[in-house]
């Protein structure tokens, strides 16, 4: 039980810290170090794509331990759990901005090849700035989610 429950935290820390570390420290550096917009995304892109594998795992382990250790301590699984919801809803938001939304976008940076030297006017430059914006709601939402999961998953533990 105890491993069950330390795999179950390291997926949770796994996945909030990297959203943390991701959003906090590694995006606001790059674009402020690097001399232009896109070899900022050059370095970003890849690390959001890491980012997304990480919570997808993460997500996976998280769930996996949860039903197991309830299975355990109740001797049937309790599926519908509110961290376990919680948790499934930022998988699949995570599954969404992976899947649905980064692709697009990578498409619209190789269209515009230089985002530097696209006017903001241009119908790629809005479609990817608007794509954007969901980008950085959806991890807003699995960060902020996360954590109501960390107080769930910590009161759980008493």
């Amino acid at each position: 039980m105890t491993l069950l429950r330390s795999l179950k935290l390291l997926a949770l820390i796994t996945w909030i810290g990297g959203i943390i570390f991701f959003a906090f420290v590694l995006a606001p550096t790059v674009f402020r170090v690097l001399p232009t917009r896109e070899m900022a995304g050059n370095v970003v892109n890849p690390s959001l794509k890491a980012l997304h594998w990480m919570g997808i795992v993460s997500g996976v382990v998280f769930l996996l331990c949860s039903l197991l250790l309830d299975r355990e301590q109740y001797a049937r699984f309790k599926p519908a759990t509110l961290a376990n919801s919680l948790a499934v809803l930022m998988l699949a938001i995570t599954l969404v901005s992976e899947f649905g939304i980064a692709p697009r976008m990578r498409s619209l940076r190789a269209e515009m090849v230089s985002i530097d030297n696209v006017p903001v006017t241009d119908a790629r430059r809005v479609e990817f700035n608007r794509l954007h914006q969901w980008s950085t709601r959806s991890e807003e939402g699995v960060f902020f989610l996360g954590l109501v999961v960390v107080v769930l998953t910590a009161k759980r533990l008493d």
